[in-house]
């Protein structure tokens, strides 16, 4: 007979996880979690459930465990590990500021203007992709195909320019 999940404590915790679940690993997580604890599942029953392994459940249920009392802290989103970056985010807004102040309109000298300063601020040169998905990270788009002119997107719009 298997032995009785523990982690009562975070029966709470995995509820509301599983409420705002963004993705599917999140949803398994509070599920690894929950299961066990609300429906009497064994672990092999719940990993055949959420389709994991054994082990793979098991080591979900321990790092919700984790992340829940502060030992461990949750998995970032891709967009938040930015591994490759020149500048955090908040970097490219003011740098992105400070070019646009310079020419309050925005007109077809905008992107080489950004690439030079882009270029004189992390002493490397800068791909010209790298200054559009700049603009494309901070809410601009090309107001018409095959030009260099950019403005800045309406609010409530995704990146492709389709209402929220």
């Amino acid at each position: 007979m298997a032995r009785t999940a523990s982690g009562l404590e975070h029966l709470d915790a995995a509820r509301k996880a599983l409420e705002v679940a963004r993705s599917a690993d999140e949803l398994r997580m509070a599920q690894a979690v929950l299961l066990p604890l609300a429906l009497g599942l064994s672990l092999e029953q719940t990993a055949q459930a959420i389709g994991r392994s054994v082990s793979a459940t098991c080591a979900m249920r321990m790092r919700f465990c984790r992340i829940a009392t502060g030992e461990a802290e949750p998995p970032r989103g891709k967009l938040a590990l930015r591994n490759r970056a020149h500048a955090s985010l908040e970097e490219e807004s003011r740098l992105l500021a400070r070019v646009r102040s310079r020419a309050p309109e925005p007109g077809p000298g905008l992107v080489p203007r950004l690439r030079q300063a882009m270029e004189a601020e992390w002493a490397r040169p800068v791909a010209l992709s790298s200054v559009y998905r700049l603009l494309r990270r901070h809410g601009w788009r090309s107001t018409a195909p095959g030009t260099q002119l950019f403005t800045q997107a309406p609010a409530g719009t995704t990146e492709r320019g389709a209402k929220r």
